[in-house]
């Protein structure tokens, strides 16, 4: 009888737990780094002493916790209304206040050299999740000193993948770059399919010579930076992540849980 009780507490106590578990909602985080984003760059510089001008900035704008937060760019319920979301001018930060500094028009954002053709993106994904990428590029003309509106984007992603594969923390996949030159940014948004949740970056580029004053090489962070900065941060997902072997959370990169 004893054994019976106590397995019946055991087994009441489980699905306690698991209701428990099931009633927080997942979240994914993650952010581009190759081409690698405004805000994955920023705090690869450090949060505390951003070394370009434009992170020195941004930081000024936002405060140091946006940038240890640089894999939380995202809005919770946008279920792919992002251009109804999104005001003009919002692009970079997704509409939110506390990523503002990374809407500011300056023609000198740290940028990565891109060629058009064949490239292999890369998207650290810090708490994975199944969905699908869309990358989007600047048309002819973009100009970086003015914000950054929708219609500054070509009307269709030149790159759209779904679940695509995880290597060493990161989601890794293929696509052809449109043909450009000088300056752009490439806009990439991250649609969850097991939740409305979607994340969103600004990777600034630069192809061939940069027309304008140049500036400074983009990095990405390390493992180790990212590893190192946990504990600044305020974002929360561990434990999140699927169960997928081939996007789940059994391929996450340094720092997540």
């Amino acid at each position: 009888m004893t054994s019976r009780r106590s397995a019946a507490v055991v087994t009441a106590g489980t699905v306690l737990a698991l209701s428990a578990l099931s009633a927080v909602p997942a979240s994914a985080h993650g952010s581009m780094t190759d081409p690698v984003s405004r805000v994955s760059a920023c705090y690869a510089e450090g949060p505390e002493s951003p070394k370009s001008a434009a992170c020195k900035a941004a930081v000024a704008a936002s405060g140091t916790q946006a940038f240890y937060d640089w894999n939380a760019v995202n809005i919770a319920n946008a279920a792919g209304q992002h251009r109804r979301l999104i005001p003009d001018g919002k692009l970079c930060s997704a509409g939110n206040d506390k990523y503002r500094g990374l809407d500011l028009a300056r023609a000198d954002w740290p940028a990565s050299r891109l060629d058009s053709g064949a490239h292999t993106f890369r998207y650290k994904g810090t708490a994975p999740h199944k969905g699908s990428f869309e990358l989007y590029v600047t048309k002819d003309g973009y100009d970086p000193s003015k914000p950054l509106k929708w219609s500054d984007l070509e009307a269709k992603p030149f790159l759209t993948v779904t679940d695509p594969g995880m290597q060493n923390g990161d989601y890794v996949f293929q696509g052809t770059v449109p043909k450009k030159s000088g300056r752009h940014l490439v806009y990439s948004i991250w649609q969850r399919s097991d939740s409305p949740e979607a994340f969103y970056t600004c990777s600034d580029v630069v192809f061939g010579q940069d027309g304008g004053s140049p500036a400074p090489s983009a990095g990405a962070p390390t493992d180790q930076q990212i590893e190192d900065g946990a504990d600044q941060s305020s974002v929360e997902h561990g434990g999140h992540g699927d169960d997928d072997p081939a996007t789940g959370a059994g391929h996450t990169g340094a720092g997540h849980t």
